[in-house]
């Protein structure tokens, strides 16, 4: 998969289009007022207020053209209507070794591990697609280490 095919579900889409309506309405506003108010100090060569309100504004850009890049070129997927089968969109609960974790998968522009949501290109993401109920299936972790881990439940 190259770089310019995104996959987002449907709530992923969704977010991006929030944080970028927030991005381009409240915030450039936000930044934009910082800005005129550091110039106003005086001598902008030395001015920490004016740079940093400066650094945010392109740190901001560049976050408005990242999110408008992977709106544009991204494939929006359906979540799966009760399948029996791991796809994006799924919300898997597995078996790892004697605790239950639940993941949603997603696309790679959308995952948060710290929010359950992880890529489906990801080791476990990639080792889960196409699997069933009951299947057992190995990754490599985060660590390097192999985790071995059993679906219990797919909703979604």
């Amino acid at each position: 998969m190259s770089e310019s095919d995104f996959i987002l579900t449907e709530e992923g889409k969704q977010k991006l289009e929030e944080e970028l309506y927030y991005l381009e309405t409240e915030k450039r506003a936000e930044v934009g007022e910082r800005i005129r108010v550091a110039r106003e100090f005086g001598d902008i060569s030395e001015n920490s207020e004016y740079d940093d309100a400066k650094n945010e504004q392109g740190q901001m850009e560049a976050r408005i053209a990242e999110i408008t890049r992977i709106l544009g070129d991204a494939t929006v997927v359906a979540a799966p209507k009760r399948s029996t089968k791991v796809g994006i969109g799924s919300v898997v609960t597995v078996k790892m070794g004697d605790q239950e974790r639940v993941f949603s998968i997603v696309g790679a522009a959308e995952s948060d591990v710290r929010d359950g949501k992880i890529s489906n290109e990801s080791p476990v993401g990639a080792a889960l697609l196409g699997k069933k109920k009951g299947d057992t299936v190995s990754a490599l972790g985060p660590s390097g280490k192999e985790i071995e881990m059993t679906i219990v439940d797919i909703s979604k």
